[in-house]
C-alpha cells in the first residue's frame, strides 16, 4: 500500500509538473516567436540630466533566454526593461541590468561633462505591436530616468542581422537539456587569427575556474557554452596611460574612468555584432594580456585579462559581478566611495546596511558567526556589511564563493532553467 501511495505521489508530481510546463509554453508562444529582439539604445547625460534614446531595432534568429516566469524578476538591478502588450498593457516580459554609463555617473567627471553610452539588450521577438519601458534607478533607487517607445514586428526598418556571416565559434560545453539551460559565450579581444588556439585554450581555463565553484559545480549540466572566434588586426589591448593604442575587435582599454586597473569595452553595439547569429545571452569577454584588470557589468558583460597570475580567481569573480549581480565586499580605508547610501538597503544580495536585513540573509547567520555581519563592503569601511570574513566577491585569495552568495547564484540559475 505505501509504494502504491508513494507512486501516485510521484505520478502526480510529474503531472503537475507537466501542466506547468506546458503552461509556460503556451505562455511564451501566446506572446512571442523563437527569435531575439535586439534593441540597440544610446544613454547620455551627466550627473544632473539623463537622457535614453532609442538607436536601432534588430531581429536575430531563435531566442536563447528563458521562456518561463517571462514577466518575473530575480532581482532589481540598477535598470530594468519592460515589455507590455500594446493591446492590453499587460506586461509580458521583464528584464533587469547595471550600465557603466550609471557607474560613471558616480564619478566627479560626470559633474562636469555629458557623455553618451551605447546599451544593448536582448528580449524574445513579440508577435504582436509592445510597448518597452527602459527605466534607470540611481543608488537612492529612484528613478531617475525612463524611455517607452513602441515596437511593431513588422516594421520594415527592424534590421535582420545573424542570418548569415556568422562569426565562427566552437562549442566548448553541451547543456543536457538546450531548451532550458543557460547560453555563454566567450568572445575573442586582441587575439589575432594566428591566436586562435590561444584563445580557445584560455576560455577552456576560465571554464575550469568559474565551474571549480559551488553552485556552479554542480549546476554544470544546465550551462551550454561556446567560444567566438573575433580576430583583430592587432594583439593586445590598449592601455591609454602607456601611450598604447590597438586595433582589436572590440577596442578594449584599461584606464577606464582614469581607473589604472578597470579593463572595458564602450564598443557594445560591436561586440553583440561578433555575436549575431550564435547562441548567446551571458557574455564573457576574453582579453589577450598579461597586464592586471577587468570588469564585469550585471547582464552586459564580463571582461578580463587572460595571460595574468591572477585569471583564474578574476574571471570567477567578474562572472559573479555579470551573472548575479554580487556586489563586491571589500574596502580600502584610503578609498571610500559613496556607492551605496547608508540609509538605503542595496539590492544585491550579498551586503546590507541593515535597512531592511529581514530581506538578506539574516535566515542564514549562525551562532557562531561564520555567517553573520561583517562591517566593511561594497567599498565603505563602515556602515555597509557583509556575511562572512572572507569570499571570492572579497578577495583573489579565498577559494570559495560564501553561502550567502552560493545561495543567491543557485536562485539564478534555477529562476533561468526551471
Amino acid at each position: 500500500m505505501m509504494k502504491k501511495n508513494l507512486t501516485r505521489r510521484l505520478l502526480a508530481t510529474l503531472c503537475l509538473f507537466m501542466v506547468m510546463m506546458l503552461a509556460h509554453a503556451q505562455q511564451f508562444e501566446q506572446y512571442f516567436s523563437d527569435n531575439t529582439l535586439r534593441l540597440d539604445y544610446i544613454f547620455s547625460g551627466d550627473a544632473h540630466r539623463q537622457t535614453i534614446s532609442l538607436d536601432k531595432l534588430n531581429v536575430m534568429p531563435r531566442w536563447y533566454g528563458r521562456k518561463a516566469r517571462l514577466a518575473e524578476l530575480p532581482a532589481d538591478g540598477n535598470g530594468q526593461l519592460t515589455v507590455r502588450s500594446h493591446r492590453t498593457g499587460e506586461v509580458i516580459y521583464r528584464h533587469f541590468f547595471s550600465t557603466l554609463f550609471q557607474e560613471w555617473l558616480s564619478y566627479p567627471e560626470a559633474e562636469t561633462t555629458s557623455r553618451a553610452f551605447e546599451n544593448v539588450f536582448l528580449v524574445p521577438m513579440p508577435k504582436d505591436t509592445v510597448d518597452v519601458t527602459v527605466t534607470l534607478r540611481d543608488n537612492r533607487r529612484q528613478v531617475m530616468c525612463e524611455m517607452t517607445h513602441t515596437v511593431a514586428p513588422q516594421d520594415i526598418l527592424i534590421r535582420h542581422i545573424g542570418q548569415e556571416n556568422v562569426t565562427p565559434y566552437v562549442t566548448l560545453q553541451q547543456a543536457a537539456d538546450p531548451d532550458h539551460c543557460i547560453h555563454i559565450a566567450f568572445v575573442a579581444e586582441g587575439y589575432q587569427e594566428s591566436e586562435m588556439d590561444t584563445y580557445i585554450a584560455d576560455a577552456q581555463t576560465a571554464i575550469d575556474a568559474i565551474f571549480a565553484h559551488e553552485p556552479f559545480k554542480t549546476e554544470r549540466s544546465k550551462f551550454n557554452i561556446i567560444a567566438v572566434k573575433s580576430p583583430s588586426k592587432d594583439s593586445g589591448t590598449s592601455t591609454p596611460s602607456k601611450g598604447i593604442w590597438k586595433n582589436t575587435a572590440l577596442h578594449s582599454h584599461f584606464d577606464t574612468f582614469y581607473s589604472n586597473r578597470y579593463l572595458t569595452t564602450l564598443s557594445i553595439k560591436t561586440l553583440h555584432d561578433w555575436l549575431a547569429g550564435t547562441p548567446y545571452e551571458h557574455i564573457i569577454i576574453l582579453v589577450n594580456t598579461d597586464e592586471y584588470g577587468g570588469g564585469g557589468i550585471l547582464n552586459s558583460y564580463v571582461l578580463s585579462m587572460t595571460h595574468h597570475a591572477k585569471y583564474r580567481p578574476v574571471i570567477t569573480h567578474e562572472f559573479g559581478h555579470s551573472f548575479c549581480g554580487l556586489a563586491d565586499e571589500y574596502a580600502y580605508e584610503s578609498e571610500d566611495i559613496p556607492m551605496y547610501p547608508h540609509d538605503v538597503e542595496p539590492w544585491e544580495a550579498n551586503i546590507t546596511t541593515l535597512v531592511d536585513f529581514d530581506c538578506k540573509w539574516k535566515d542564514m547567520v549562525t551562532p557562531d558567526k561564520s555567517i553573520g555581519l561583517y562591517e566593511g563592503a561594497g567599498y565603505n569601511m563602515k556602515g555597509i556589511y557583509r556575511p562572512t570574513p572572507d569570499c571570492r566577491m572579497r578577495t583573489n585569495e579565498h577559494p570559495d564563493f560564501c553561502p550567502v552568495c552560493q545561495r543567491a547564484l543557485r536562485r539564478l540559475i534555477d529562476f533561468y532553467t526551471k
